[in-house]
């Protein structure tokens, strides 16, 4: 698996996402300086803000957005709490806790999109925390998915990736070796 600029465009994804997802009355946006959820207000869509231009953003704020029940839907950026690089280690072993389910996703969904997954530990400035052991559990939060099934959106954004990305060929369990941090 090797992105490709050319091949792996986001303005894609968006347009999939768009088409797939449009029962839902929401919105895929890349080109943001911060990714964020904008819940819906007076009946306008709710809006999934990815980061500038990286595909990568994209499926992880649409892992975020497969996960969130109908009430976190409706409340911006799902209301979960957010702290900026620079953390303390209590706040990174709270985002590690938070994050295991949606780079699980992130990292089905790169599969589906032929991608390699890259980890997001999202603290650069400040790394504290054991990465190897947060690897350990998103790749074990994977398997769950694998073994048990795929939340209902999660799993229609797989297919739809899979047949844009992989001539509608599934993914398979990955090897955790597969991840990079």
């Amino acid at each position: 698996m090797i992105y490709n600029q050319d091949f792996h465009k986001v303005e894609d994804i968006v347009e999939l996402f768009n088409q797939e997802f449009s029962d839902f009355s929401t919105r895929l946006q890349a080109g943001a300086e911060e990714p964020f959820y904008q819940a819906p207000v007076h009946g306008s869509p709710a809006i999934i803000y990815s980061t500038h231009d990286y595909f990568a953003s994209a499926l992880h704020e649409c892992a975020h957005w497969c996960i969130a029940g109908e009430k976190r839907r409706q409340i911006d950026d799902y209301g979960y709490w957010y702290a900026a690089d620079g953390r303390s280690e209590k706040q990174q072993q709270e985002f590690f806790k938070v994050e295991q389910k949606p780079q699980a996703l992130e990292w089905a969904f790169a599969l589906a999109a032929n991608l390699p997954f890259r980890l997001s530990l999202d603290n650069l400035n400040n790394p504290s925390g054991d990465a190897e052991a947060f690897k350990e559990q998103v790749y074990a939060r994977l398997r769950d998915y694998f073994e048990r099934g795929f939340p209902p959106r999660a799993l229609r954004m797989i297919q739809m990736l899979c047949r844009y990305y992989r001539q509608g060929q599934p993914i398979q369990m990955p090897d955790i070796s597969s991840c990079s941090i």
